[in-house]
């Protein structure tokens, strides 16, 4: 016997208050009646608890007061009279249940309500006129607005979310609406409406995202002539003719692959799952609707699942079992456990495959081949790669040029032409063009290259909008170690100096700075190595650049050492391949998301193992497929085949397992989680190359000798020395096995690891970026695609199950930029787990960083975020990343010691969130802003204030370049 139902409100035609009247479903207007919100109350009351229910002194009460307590709500709402939906009663109903404590009455009256609203829905009956609002549509004429089609996209919007309300979204989108509005108004009023919510109630950030979904079905299904518009059900049968079409057009158009015709395109589409387009963030599905998806004439006539296939069967053209393959890309790419790079996204299935991430080059000491290499780097920024460049070789400031017995400007006017390259050619009007610039720190024009990016001096001689990079040897921060003295050549004098490292490199050096001694060498200059030091950290901390790499770790490290040499690493600092004139180092990049590998609050590692496989065997299919832009670039990728395998999600990882960021429990995760990642991601490049051959140049890596990347430390301790090492070197996995397996089979790709910065495809996938702290807990995040209000699902849910999450912690939240450090009802605990990017000790990065590091054939983008920064701290941070055997760190995030008082707050003024970053948290009582001190040498003494303005959001995601994103 099926159970009781609830009675449905929709019959209420009330005969007072005369002045407010009602909306039924038909569109239909009718008196308002108190006395049926009773009458249907009493029902609700008795398909629960029967038919004894009536004769309840108790449900005579309840729903006596309730019935009052709704028609006093509405006249207070609108004295002056006017019109309630059906919707609007009904909800008033659930509310006046749940307030009087009868939770079972009102779960089942809500049961009840989605349920004849999906029932409505299946029946096709869902159109409901309003009586007085028309929408416009496309072609300019009008018809009436639907209100039970926007019930229906509410609901599926809300579908399987527990802690949203549809009835309020329809309700609020409604009082945004007007007579006229166009079909897109309608759906953002429903959009803002739930967006606006977000800060109260994450899950609400689905809710916009399924929203948003509606103008893209739209604009696409209508484009490819499938149907004008669609629900979220009815995507479960539209999918794969829209699939159809849209390859059929995407080749028309010339934008995609002709080859993609030839896949079994039924069995494709059959595998295309739309239950998926639900797991996106309002930010994910944005991102990919501003800048991924296809489109023609501005019209995009891509879905977000059809992208996702599109992207598996570009890597899977050259494979044997095409479909089989492209299902199993299909499969990790959508669940979010690994996704590929920006320009595998962009191009993957087009005609024009650019799909690596980054270039390295090496700049000649001559005219041509410096020209050269910035046509190179206009015609790889063109389509869409991050660019390194090695400027080192160029000879310095008056140094003599023999064809024309002249003296050199140096690196810096180049660097000028380089800067305004990256400006003009911006990726093929995608984004802006991104360079970064090393130069090593013996170089003598290293002074002037630390104060390319000040905003004062003489502007011909400064680079506002490229990045640059120190590359700086071992020998040099040993001079800092022991206070020595350090000295400065020019290229042109000591080449060699360029193609050393380790001990081969300290030999050269000094017989290099004997013969400034004894006159052999005139063109140098003798510096306080320690003053260097103090130099590059201060522009460091007031301009961003140069950023701090090390040269001596990367090629000692480096698998490919019989084959050339490091110069230098890329855009965003996770990559370390040889470059020469003759090769363009080119690396392709993906990454996996660790957040995705944790279940049910426990790392699973064998998941893991499945995804690596399949990721390696996806990015060794960039290589073949790609397009090259140069011919430098193939030569080398082909020869040396490196990929780049990296994680993202870390933070959200660390989360699941109820684990603080500044933790020793987080430094092991992050130990073994990269071991389990590098293990599985050599062992799935040595069995590539069992199947499909070995890399060109393996024969004399370190892999042909049975070196894996944690062998390699010890290369470095030899060279550099016991006591400039500090590397924890334990291990868990069955290595021994892996090295006659490597040594066996050989591998196919000479580079295998690299950790990318991932902003914006960990955007997304829905978690933090690559292997950062959360930046804060509750702010608006800006980039290309606007203002995104960002709060951290994980802590909201930790404080609702304390019972902590209210309005005031919400203004808190905001008072306080985002962290719950200065609110004392927040546990201990939670402030420690929650605990912001600027609030984690820097050590506590540098020791996750350094337990990875030993894992990596590459490196790892590296942001260091440091709070009432002094020299001090800075000094004591850089030298332990070097210690800890880094081989790069990426931007310095710093704020000042001061702090900001605030006077007010807006309370109950929605998304009134900072989307700049606290100069400091302030305390309960804070202090007024200390007068900042200026100049070097303050900072250097740590009395410094804030020498560089403090970051904000759009900074931590937008650093110039998206190809390693």
């Amino acid at each position: 016997m099926p159970p009781p139902t609830p009675a449905d409100t929709s019959s209420v035609t009330i005969t007072a208050p005369q002045r407010l009247r009602v909306i039924k479903r038909t569109g239909d207007v009718v008196p308002f009646d108190a006395d049926k919100i009773a009458v249907a109350m009493r029902k609700a009351f008795i398909a629960v608890e029967g038919d004894n229910a009536d004769a309840s002194s108790r449900v005579r009460d309840v729903v006596q007061h309730a019935a009052a307590a709704i028609e006093q709500a509405f006249l207070r709402r609108l004295p002056d009279g006017g019109t309630l939906h059906i919707e609007d009663i009904q909800d008033q109903v659930e509310l006046a249940l749940m307030r009087a404590g009868e939770q079972k009455v009102a779960r089942a009256y809500v049961l009840y309500r989605e349920a004849h609203a999906r029932a409505r829905a299946t029946a096709g009956d869902i159109a409901r006129p309003h009586p007085s609002l028309n929408v416009t549509l496309t072609d300019g004429t009008k018809r009436p607005l639907d209100l039970g089609r926007i019930e229906t996209l509410v609901l599926d919007a809300c579908e399987g979310l527990g802690n949203v309300e549809p009835g309020l979204v329809v309700e609020e989108s409604l009082k945004n609406l007007y007579d006229g509005v166009s079909v897109d108004g309608v759906s953002q009023a429903l959009m803002m409406t739930a967006r606006t919510l977000v800060e109260k109630e994450p899950d609400y950030t689905y809710v916009t995202a399924r929203l948003l979904q509606d103008i893209l079905r739209r604009e696409a299904l209508g484009f490819l002539g499938i149907a004008k518009e669609a629900t979220y059900q009815e995507m479960a049968e539209l999918y794969r003719p829209a699939f159809d079409a849209y390859v059929a057009r995407g080749i028309e158009f010339e934008q995609l692959d002709p080859r993609l015709a030839e896949f079994d395109l039924a069995r494709l589409g059959a595998a295309l799952d739309h239950t998926r387009d639900n797991a996106f963030t309002y930010l994910g599905l944005q991102t990919l609707y501003d800048r991924y998806f296809l489109h023609r004439d501005d019209v995009r006539y891509e879905l977000p699942q059809v992208m996702f296939m599109r992207v598996a069967m570009g890597l899977a053209l050259n494979e044997e079992d095409r479909e089989g393959r492209a299902i199993e890309f299909y499969e990790l790419l959508s669940r979010f456990d690994y996704m590929a790079s920006t320009p595998t996204l962009f191009n993957a299935g087009t005609l024009r495959s650019q799909l690596s991430s980054c270039y390295l080059t090496t700049v000649p000491d001559e005219l041509d081949g410096i020209y050269s290499a910035i046509r190179d780097n206009a015609l790889l920024s063109k389509w869409a790669g991050g660019l390194g460049n090695d400027w080192t070789p160029v000879r310095a400031l008056g140094a003599w040029i023999k064809g024309t017995n002249g003296r050199s400007q140096g690196v810096v006017p180049f660097l000028k032409v380089v800067n305004d390259t990256a400006v003009a050619v911006n990726q093929g009007g995608k984004r802006k063009g991104a360079v970064c610039a090393y130069l090593e720190s013996w170089h003598l024009d290293i002074e002037e290259f630390l104060e390319l990016r000040k905003n004062t001096g003489d502007d011909r001689r400064r680079t506002h909008d490229m990045n640059t990079a120190n590359w700086v040897p071992d020998l040099f921060m040993k001079r800092v170690f022991e206070d020595g003295e350090w000295t400065l050549f020019s290229p042109s004098t000591c080449p060699d100096l360029h193609d050393l490292y380790g001990a081969a490199f300290e030999q050269r050096y000094g017989e290099y700075e004997a013969m400034t001694r004894s006159g052999e060498l005139t063109l140098f200059k003798r510096v306080r190595a320690k003053d260097l030091w103090r130099r590059m950290l201060s522009m460091l901390f007031e301009t961003g650049h140069p950023w701090i790499t090390f040269k001596d770790p990367c090629n000692l490290r480096s698998p490919q050492q019989h084959a050339g040499v490091v110069h230098s690493s890329n855009l965003c600092t996770e990559i370390t391949l040889n470059t020469s004139t003759d090769e363009i180092a080119v690396c392709n990049l993906g990454s996996i998301n660790l957040a995705q590998h944790v279940v049910d609050g426990v790392f699973d590692g064998e998941k893991l193992r499945r995804t690596v496989r399949t990721a390696v065997r996806m990015l060794d299919n960039v290589i073949d497929i790609n397009y090259y832009a140069v011919p430098q670039a193939k030569r080398s990728n082909l020869r040396h085949r490196p990929v780049g395998l990296g994680i993202m999600g870390f933070q959200d990882a660390l989360y699941a397992q109820d684990v603080a960021y500044a933790s020793e429990a987080a430094v092991t995760f992050a130990d073994r989680s990269m071991e389990l990642v590098s293990y599985h991601a050599i062992e799935a490049s040595s069995d590539l190359a069992a199947e499909r051959g070995r890399y060109e140049s393996f024969e004399g890596s370190l892999w042909s000798q049975g070196i894996l990347p944690i062998d390699s430390l010890e290369r470095l301790r030899v060279e550099r020395g016991e006591k400039y090492l500090e590397v924890n070197t334990a291990a868990t996995q069955a290595w021994d096995q892996l090295r006659d397996k490597v040594t066996d089979q050989g591998m196919r790709n000479s580079n295998v690891m690299a950790i990318a910065p991932t902003a914006t495809i960990s955007n997304i996938c829905g978690v933090t970026q690559s292997i950062e702290p959360t930046y804060q807990n509750l702010f608006v995040k800006s980039n290309l695609s606007g203002e995104f209000t960002v709060v951290n699902a994980h802590m909201v849910n930790d404080l609702k199950s304390r019972g902590l999450w209210d309005e005031v912690m919400i203004n808190d939240l905001k008072y306080y930029d985002g962290s719950v450090q200065p609110i004392e009802r927040v546990p201990a605990d939670l402030k420690a787990k929650y605990a912001t990017a600027f609030e984690v000790e820097p050590k506590w990065l540098v020791e996750a960083a350094a337990r990875r590091q030993k894992w990596i054939d590459q490196a790892q983008s590296l942001n260091l975020y440091i709070q009432g920064v002094s020299g001090k701290k800075l000094d004591v941070t850089y030298r332990m990343a070097w210690l800890r055997g880094l081989k790069t760190t990426y931007y310095l995030r710093a704020l000042g010691a001061t702090s900001v008082e605030k006077s007010t707050v807006a309370r109950g003024s929605l998304n009134a969130v900072s989307n700049a970053a606290p100069e400091q948290a302030p305390t309960a009582s804070p202090a007024p802003a200390a007068a900042e001190p200026r100049g070097v040498e303050d900072f250097l003494t740590g009395r410094a204030g804030s020498g560089s303005r403090a970051p904000s959001a759009s900074d931590i995601d937008e650093l110039g370049c998206e190809a390693c994103q």
